[in-house]
């Protein structure tokens, strides 16, 4: 198996926004502690898998289409042949190209099947190949979603676990580590795009904390409704 960070990244802040705001809902809903260990579980591999599962037929499908798009372009090279050069030819003669040059590009270009095809892909579709297996990528989401997913419930399984007075110190807790947890997911995804950390780190804060928060107010307002 291929490692693939993108997708981790994108599994991991989705799993700690997701698990952090079914906490901060069930808190503000004032339910038991062992509820919030019950949705929190429920929510890292119930939505962890899902996530994975459409990720997984994401890249399958689009796998497929650009396959579908390969075949499309060889039957055109093969059966039309002269049409297929004029494309060439435009596609550089709008890149600045003229006369000897471009007569002389367009000959290296179509003399070789698989450059051919690969330019048309390119620069006539607008598509790359990823050589990402789209188990891999699945496998990376999911194991992103849980293992950041699950540090909004480690205060209050180590309170449950040592029969502690669950109060308002397994929330805090689970805010502060989850909101390190936010920054540090955002500075890995911006040194993995070469962006800004701090501000990537703050960025991902603020969306997760947005989500805590609504979350948080809804939990809050339906404990006076029901």
């Amino acid at each position: 198996m291929k490692w693939h960070f993108d997708d981790f990244i994108y599994g991991s802040i989705d799993g700690a926004v997701t698990t952090f705001a079914i906490v901060a809902g069930v808190v503000g809903a004032g339910l038991s502690p062992g509820t919030i260990l019950i949705l929190g579980f429920a929510n890292l591999f119930a939505d962890g898998f899902s996530m994975a599962a459409a990720n997984f037929q994401a890249s399958k499908a689009r796998n497929e289409f650009i396959q579908m798009k390969r075949k499309q372009e060889e039957w055109e090279i093969d059966n039309l042949e002269d049409q297929e050069k004029e494309e060439i030819r435009d596609i550089y003669r709008k890149k600045g190209f003229k006369d000897e040059l471009l007569e002389e590009i367009v000959r290296i270009i179509t003399s070789r099947r698989k450059v051919w095809v690969d330019t048309m892909m390119k620069e006539e579709l607008g598509l790359i190949e990823d050589e990402k297996k789209p188990v891999d990528s699945s496998v990376s989401t999911f194991v992103g979603f849980n293992v950041i997913g699950v540090i909004p419930l480690i205060p209050f399984i180590m309170f449950f676990s040592f029969d502690l007075n669950l109060g308002s110190d397994a929330f805090l807790y689970s805010t502060i580590s989850v909101a390190i947890a936010f920054f540090v997911v955002g500075m890995i995804k911006a040194k993995i795009v070469k962006k800004s950390k701090i501000r990537s780190g703050i960025y991902t804060l603020i969306i997760g904390g947005i989500a805590a928060t609504v979350a948080y107010m809804v939990g809050y307002g339906l404990n006076f409704l029901v």
